[in-house]
């Protein structure tokens, strides 16, 4: 079995990956299923190092647009097979999220989400404060006027999931290559040459799953790339007694919180007026913000510890969709970007949607409606995404 490596890379290889998170393992994982081996990953730092190894974990099907939902319809089927298949702990739970409204203008858009969650199967509701109260007395109701609530949504440890693809990947003949940043990328006939520190690499294809740094890789071939990179942080309590069952989120304040198997409080909050930067270090505005807003919402967590806090890249789209696919001018150049928070929970299917394409020539149809051309004024404008929490 071939081993997670940082030695010298070979020189060619099928199809390049460049992004050592998920959305690469995920693709990775399944073009290897397809007996598509040919694979080598580049990752610039550790696996995980980005936005998948700094996530709160949840899984949600409660989505305003229909792909979305979709989207997450089929990536909890996946999530709810992977331990089996995989033969691993993923300590995957389906315990709801709870998404809370304070004023009217909230509620008519959950409303309206819920109509179109409940169309396509997802068996979210509308619950009162009443009802809200008693599925977590512990949580301070005032002002609280309705809440949406899907008991299929859930709560998973990130983790398993990297180890297991890692695992698999490595078993089938891919090859995996940590601490390997990508410095240059040549347009060469029938593919690219690829530039690390540490040897090129030619590819036929290669696919840009490098999450917030996916601008930095584009460009090295001459592409705008137009998502952004925001910072968002998060933070681990103390464990406590379990008192929490769904994912509670406040959507009049960003709020959103979840207690882990082991009983910690794992959640964090939108900070208003703080400038983003790609520093991964907390901030003390963060914890206070958090702690005023957690607090205010679950009185008992008034005096818990915080024993980690941490940040993590949005990486953010114009329309908050992906930019999936490939330029028509450069068509063995794919991208695989743009997911903002939500990365993490949709990659198992977008992995399946990679690979039915790139294996099989199953183009799904969300490659043609998320791709990169689509910000191009001529073209009619995906429906934007608005509930995104954190």
């Amino acid at each position: 079995m071939s081993s997670t490596t940082n030695t010298i890379i070979p020189d060619n290889t099928e199809i390049l990956i460049i992004g050592g998170g998920i959305m690469g393992l995920s693709i990775a994982y399944q073009l290897c299923l397809r007996g598509l081996t040919d694979i080598v990953i580049l990752e610039r730092s550790y696996l995980t190092s980005g936005a998948s190894g700094r996530n709160g974990g949840g899984v949600r099907q409660q989505w305003s647009t229909e792909n979305n939902i979709r989207l997450m319809q089929e990536s909890v089927e996946l999530f709810r097979n992977f331990a089996t298949e995989f033969k691993l702990n993923t300590w995957f739970r389906q315990d709801g999220y709870l998404f809370l409204a304070r004023d009217k203008k909230t509620i008519g858009q959950l409303e309206k989400n819920i109509r179109t969650q409940n169309q396509f199967g997802v068996p979210t509701t509308m619950l009162s404060p009443e009802q809200v109260c008693e599925m977590i007395p512990e949580l301070d109701g005032t002002d609280v006027i309705a809440a949406a609530y899907n008991p299929t949504d859930g709560v998973l440890f990130p983790w398993p999931f990297i180890w297991g693809y890692k695992e698999q990947i490595l078993n089938m003949g891919g090859k995996i290559y940590t601490f390997n940043e990508v410095v240059d990328i040549d347009v060469v006939p029938n593919g690219f040459v690829t530039h690390t520190p540490k040897g090129s690499i030619k590819s036929k294809r290669i696919i840009n799953a490098a999450g917030a740094w996916s601008p930095n890789i584009a460009s090295m071939i001459d592409i705008d790339l137009p998502t952004t990179f925001v910072r968002h942080e998060i933070c681990s309590s103390e464990p406590l007694k379990h008192f929490l069952t769904p994912m509670v989120s406040d959507l009049s304040t960003g709020l959103y919180f979840s207690q882990s198997m082991r009983g910690e409080i794992v959640g964090g909050v939108s900070v208003k007026g703080q400038p983003s930067s790609d520093s991964m270090q907390s901030t003390f505005a963060f914890l206070t913000t958090y702690a005023f807003h957690l607090s205010k919402i679950i009185p008992l967590l008034n005096s818990v510890k915080i024993l980690r806090q941490w940040a993590g890249p949005y990486d953010i789209s114009p329309d908050g969709n992906p930019i999936l696919g490939a330029p028509k001018h450069i068509p063995e150049f794919y991208f695989c970007s743009g997911f903002v928070g939500h990365g993490f929970m949709m990659a198992p299917i977008i992995g399946v949607y990679y690979a039915d394409w790139l294996a099989n020539g199953m183009m799904h149809p969300i490659f043609e409606q998320y791709a990169l051309d689509r910000f191009n004024k001529k073209n009619i404008p995906l429906e934007k995404e608005t509930l995104i929490i954190g």
